[in-house]
């Protein structure tokens, strides 16, 4: 069973590459996700390490100098836990730990980890532990011996904490049943989700941490809990809404990433059903992230991953009270103009462009623009409505009145 435990904040040290398919700008950034999902599970990150590489080390993924001098830092700052920002292979984890003599873990450990927290549900629970059994098994040789030395922390949360005796065919019998349980619960929900009629179903999606929740507060009036952290909502929440006098049905769904766990995305195909059966999308985009549009890219991957990405959507620009555009010196004659130096209006009017004028930049917090957003929500909603229903097109007009 997963345990909720208090824990002091853990010292933490990043780790991450540079290689062909990830310049130094990329790695940085990615570090600087990773430093966030820290933070979220708890931990405080101290120091970071980079080396550029052709390819990993097939033992410790990164070159041994460069290990010696993570060793170093390690022992000197008595740091507890070194985090991996790609997954390492159950034989790379078991080096780096008798080379380190600490708690390593890669991104998929730490994001399992803050599932593990964040999970509030039966069902959420069941998904988690089944992902982190997964994880797990592979690895039980490497964890067998030195799990009895931890006294829990980042990436201890959950099975590994208390099955310390567990054996492979024990976890397997587990991760069977586990399966079984899920696949009950997912009947039980397919059935409700069956019962909810033939209301008009909207998700929305996007990366996480950019404001599905507090935007799903504003248009349902609802109290869904949402946090300036990653992965902050874990269990699918459903409300019915009401724009103008048509109601439907708005699904708010667990928070994409990059490098999102296999396991995760297995376990988590069932919470996914509500964007699979969704008639419209709501793609909802931080539009102050400096590379918001490798966010957009990441969720359109998992959305063509469960086939969902044909679907009617629209593209909602988040978080324009904190957007702001580089600058660039008129002095300047070296810089280059790019899109970092977009302004918000040249911005707005290329995703306009891009979907064909299904955009609408708002900022749901100080709820700026969510009029013209309702407007074109209703819009959409109306049009599959009345497709559905094309007796009922009198009763809904083809705008928001006044």
């Amino acid at each position: 069973m997963l345990q909720k435990i208090e824990f002091n904040v853990e010292k933490t040290v990043l780790v991450g590459v540079i290689t062909s398919q990830q310049d130094e700008d990329q790695a940085n950034e990615y570090l600087e996700e990773l430093a966030f999902l820290a933070h979220t599970a708890g931990g405080e990150v101290v120091q970071r390490f980079t080396q550029k590489i052709s390819l990993p080390n097939p033992k410790t993924f990164i070159g041994s100098g460069k290990l010696a001098e993570v060793e170093i830092f390690v022992h000197e700052n008595d740091v507890s836990t070194v985090v991996f920002d790609d997954e390492l292979t159950p034989a790379q984890q078991n080096n780096i730990e008798q080379a380190l003599r600490c708690k390593i873990l890669d991104r998929t450990g730490l994001i399992l980890d803050i599932f593990a927290q964040r999970a509030q549900t039966s069902y959420a629970r069941t998904q988690v532990e089944l992902a982190q059994y997964q994880y797990l098994l592979p690895r039980l040789k490497g964890l067998w011996t030195h799990l009895e030395r931890q006294r829990g922390g980042i990436g201890m949360r959950g099975p590994g904490e208390t099955e310390i005796e567990t054996d492979r065919r024990i976890v397997r019998d587990k991760i069977a049943l586990l399966k079984k349980k899920l696949s009950i619960i997912d009947k039980q929900m397919a059935t409700q989700r069956g019962n909810r009629g033939a209301l008009v179903r909207v998700a929305l999606v996007g990366y996480t941490n950019v404001g599905k929740s507090t935007l799903m507060n504003a248009l349902a009036k609802s109290e869904v809990f949402a946090e300036n952290k990653l992965f902050a909502t874990l269990d699918t929440t459903v409300r019915k809404v009401v724009i103008g006098n048509l109601p439907f049905l708005l699904s708010d769904t667990v928070g994409f990433i990059r490098k999102l766990p296999t396991q995760l995305v297995e376990s988590f195909k069932s919470t996914l059903d509500e964007v699979i059966e969704a008639d419209l999308l709501l793609h909802i985009v931080d539009i102050s992230h400096p590379n918001f549009e490798e966010h957009i890219e990441s969720v359109n991957l998992i959305l063509s991953e469960i086939k969902s990405l044909d679907k009617p959507t629209i593209m909602v620009f988040n978080k324009i009270d904190a957007f702001k555009a580089e600058e660039i010196d008129e002095d300047d004659l070296v810089t280059e103009r790019s899109k970092k130096h977009y302004t918000l209006e040249e911005w707005r009017a290329t995703w306009m462009s891009k979907m064909n004028g299904d955009a609408i930049f708002i900022s749901a917090t100080n709820k700026t623009n969510l009029l013209a957003f309702r407007e074109q929500a209703y819009k959409a909603i109306r049009e599959i409505h009345i497709t559905r229903f094309p007796y009922n097109h009198f009763l809904y007009p083809e705008g928001l009145e006044e």
